[in-house]
Parts: structure tokens; C-alpha cells; sequence
């Protein structure tokens, strides 16, 4: 009880960076890769690369805009998929958020039909669209996010564990379908995982983050020495 009141009337108080350090760019076209540790500070950076999140320091700037402004123009650029959070709605058919995300970004309906169509043939979601979201299985449904997240063509999409959760096969077909949308579209995307395979499969440059500061960036060619280099770099002091 002592110590409770103790910390009450004088707590003790520190100060952590989520997000210190962080300084590269990203060339349109490429798939980044974000590794670390829980807490490293991924999930901050994409939020604020989102524009959720305003940064306390320093600057950052998204397709040429500063992304707490929220420009309209530039939020209608973006996509993000967070993957223990959903934009569907879980009690109605995928279908109808689509059909009112189409509202919201003021896609025609026919291009809306059209775009639709093809992101259902890319992505084989054509038979879910109808279901209610809830009857799902989290393959299906993670699936349907990222339609959800690209069907206004944005020119970045961010991604947030897109396969946390998921069975091997889920998770194959998931990369696949994130590069195959990459090559057709010429999409930038960066792509937060702590499964080794995400990254070495679909990204083109892996960025380390550890204790909010970069710690790597470079090529993800040598995918044998792939775990054992982000192991020891993120076993490394700070």
C-alpha cells in the first residue's frame, strides 16, 4: 500500500521514442519490407505514414504530401491494411462496403463494376462477396481487406501484418496475390511482418527498425542469410 501511494504522489516518469532515427526514401514501384521487434516502432511509422498519427519531431513526407494534413488528394493515393483491424464490416456482405467505399472515393459505377470484377478474378474473392463477413474464414476475409484497401487504385498501399493468423496455404496465397497486384499495378507497397517468408518472398528491399531507429536497409536477395542477419542485428544493444 505504501508503494502505491508512493507512486501516486510521485510517480516515476520516462520518456520512449516509438519512432527515432528513421530517415530513407522509398522509389515508386518498390514492394519495402519492415522487420523488427514488438514495440520496434513499425506499426507507429506506418500510422504516420497514414496521417493517423501526427509526429511530435521531424518530418515526413508521402507521395508528396505531409500525411497528418490529410489532403484529400492524398488520402484518395492511399491504402492500408491493418491486419488485426478490419474496415469491413462484419455483420453485412463484403459487397455492400465495397459498394459504399465506391461512394466514398466517388468511383463511377461503372468503372466501379469493372474494377470490381477484376480484383475479384485476381484476388478469386467472387464467391465470398455475397457472404457475411463474419462467416468468413480469416483467409477469406484478409483477402477482401486488401480488395477493400486497393479498390481506388491508390498509388501506395501500406500493410500492416497482412497474414498474421493465418495456415500456410492462406499465407502463400496471400503473398502471391501481393506481388501479382504489384507487378500489374506498379503499386508502391510497404509491407510490415515478423514472418521471415513475407518479406523474403514479396519484398524487393528490407528496412530493419529496432528501438524506433533504422538499423538496416538493403537488398533482400540473400534469402538464406535473411533470419539469421535480422537476429542478429535486433539481438544487437541499441
Amino acid at each position: 500500500m505504501a508503494a502505491a501511494v508512493k507512486a501516486f504522489f510521485r510517480p516515476k516518469v520516462s520518456t520512449k521514442w516509438a519512432v527515432a532515427g528513421l530517415d530513407f526514401q522509398v522509389a515508386a514501384g518498390q514492394v519495402v519490407g519492415l522487420v523488427g521487434a514488438n514495440g520496434a516502432g513499425k506499426t507507429t511509422f506506418l500510422k504516420m505514414a497514414a496521417g493517423l498519427l501526427h509526429p511530435t519531431e521531424g518530418e515526413i513526407r508521402v507521395l508528396g504530401h505531409v500525411p497528418h494534413e490529410r489532403d484529400p488528394n492524398f488520402l484518395r493515393s492511399i491504402g492500408m491494411v491493418m491486419g488485426q483491424k478490419s474496415q469491413l464490416w462484419i455483420d453485412i456482405p463484403a459487397s455492400e462496403t465495397l459498394e459504399l467505399l465506391a461512394a466514398v472515393y466517388d468511383i463511377p459505377s461503372e468503372v466501379y463494376r469493372k474494377r470490381l470484377d477484376d480484383l475479384a478474378r485476381l484476388f478469386d474473392v467472387k464467391e465470398h462477396l455475397g457472404v457475411q463477413v463474419r462467416r468468413l474464414s480469416l483467409g477469406e476475409r484478409m483477402k477482401l481487406e486488401i480488395v477493400a484497401a486497393v479498390l481506388h487504385e491508390p498509388r501506395l498501399l501500406l500493410l500492416d501484418e497482412p497474414t498474421i493468423g493465418l495456415d500456410v496455404v492462406a499465407k502463400d496465397r496471400i503473398r502471391g496475390l501481393v506481388r501479382d497486384y504489384n507487378v500489374e499495378k506498379g503499386t508502391t507497397i510497404v509491407l510490415s511482418s515478423h514472418d521471415m517468408d513475407d518479406i523474403a518472398e514479396v519484398c524487393h528491399r528490407l528496412l530493419i527498425i529496432h528501438h524506433g531507429a533504422l538499423r538496416f536497409d538493403g537488398s533482400v536477395s540473400e534469402v538464406a542469410s535473411l533470419k539469421s542477419l535480422v537476429l542478429e542485428t535486433l539481438s544487437s544493444p541499441a
